[in-house]
């Protein structure tokens, strides 16, 4: 009786470090989605000085935030893999992920199109099949990648608690060795290379959360030190940009390899996503339950809405206008018009997406408890290796 009243306290306490885990991590959820929206803003509105010519101090400061932004993409599919490792496949996610693509990929053009912004007959058979057909047509690249991502996640999930940490260390290693150490180490740019724009880095990133979830990386374990490798791994990112293009311009030579270092799949760029990661997960945000960590909780759900409406086909090069992209012309105008331009990309996706989950959740009550519902917990059922 003791030792399970005992143990009753041991699952309590872990409950309660998961709670502030998720806080923390929920937090870092909606950074990522910030620095995706500051790469957008930076990158479709032409901020990053081009590296084959000269350089102001406005454009070092944008390359200097595009190098402390780039981690976005790897901490997204980490803060996934650290969760879903432990979680059962379900069909009904990966449906509600394709018609939530969907209602941003259809939605938008018929907005724009009633709103006069748009022409119907601007429209091609090529880009309503892509509005139709958003993950088979890549109008999202991270959503397609994504989807694969989430159908291959049982199989991740059954190899990944089936193998021995050892041969898991072993298979991560040989992964990145072709994702990443070639492309890192190799001044040409290879054909393999996809800078990690492909669902075999989120897998290979996927992975990496496994571990991370499974054994930890204890050298990472004080927040502090996390931190701190963050910030280091940014600013060598920068430096070995600025020096390949140094090279670059007293040779002529490394010209494809000048934004290495700023691609998803590079060892600088993984590190430093893996050590902000611990520098959230070890951060004491939301130990003692808070309004301000209640209110992140309630709107990271959303934070996926902000990429979907940002980054559709036929806004994504307009809104860094409508923003002030082009009005940066020094240091202070440039951080003041990012800065903005996260403020109100992020406060207009989330709320655009809250209103989306109450239309969802009221379309999902009609198919509760349904032969659809029963269909797919059978499919889920299978697919996990339960009894049916």
């Amino acid at each position: 009786m003791k030792d399970s009243g005992k143990d009753m306290i041991v699952e309590m306490g872990r409950q309660g470090q998961q709670k502030k885990r998720m806080a923390n991590i929920e937090a870092l959820r909606l950074v990522a989605m910030m620095m995706v929206v500051s790469l957008h803003y930076l990158g479709k509105g032409g901020l990053l000085g081009r590296l084959d010519g000269p350089l102001s101090v406005k454009d070092h400061a944008a390359w200097l935030l595009e190098s402390f932004s780039i981690v976005a993409v790897n901490v997204y599919v980490l803060i996934s893999g650290y969760f879903l490792v432990e979680t059962k496949f379900r069909i009904k996610r990966v449906i509600t992920l394709v018609l939530q693509i969907l209602f941003y990929s259809c939605l938008l053009p018929v907005m724009l199109i009633l709103t006069g912004q748009l022409s119907f007959g601007e429209l091609t058979l090529y880009d309503i099949w892509q509005c139709i057909f958003p993950v088979q047509m890549k109008q999202y690249w991270f959503m397609s990648a994504y989807v694969l991502l989430f159908l291959f996640m049982p199989l991740l999930n059954a190899a990944v608690h089936a193998v021995k940490k050892e041969q898991l260390q072993a298979v991560i290693a040989l992964l990145l060795c072709v994702e990443s150490f070639g492309k890192t180490v190799i001044p040409a740019r290879l054909a393999l290379d996809s800078e990690g724009y492909d669902a075999l880095w989120f897998m290979t990133v996927y992975l990496i959360a496994a571990y991370i979830r499974l054994y930890g990386i204890p050298f990472l374990e004080k927040r502090n030190r996390a931190a701190a490798c963050y910030v280091l791994s940014c600013l060598g990112i920068y430096g070995l940009v600025m020096l390949i293009r140094g090279l670059f311009l007293v040779t002529g030579r490394f010209e494809d390899f000048m934004t290495s270092p700023v691609a998803y799949n590079h060892l600088l760029t993984i590190w430093a996503a893996v050590t902000l990661f611990y520098a959230f997960r070890n951060w004491e945000f939301g130990k003692k339950e808070s309004g301000l960590s209640a209110f992140v909780c309630r709107i990271t759900p959303y934070s996926l809405g902000v990429y979907l409406l940002h980054e559709q086909l036929y806004v994504r090069y307009e809104w860094p206008i409508w923003l002030g992209a082009k009005q940066c012309s020094s240091v202070g105008s440039l951080l003041w018009h990012w800065a903005l331009a996260i403020l109100v990309v992020m406060a207009s996706g989330l709320t655009v997406d809250f209103f989306r989950s109450i239309l969802f959740r009221g379309a999902g009550r009609l198919f509760a408890g349904g032969r659809l519902e029963s269909a797919l917990q059978r499919l889920d059922a299978r697919i996990n290796g339960e009894k049916v």
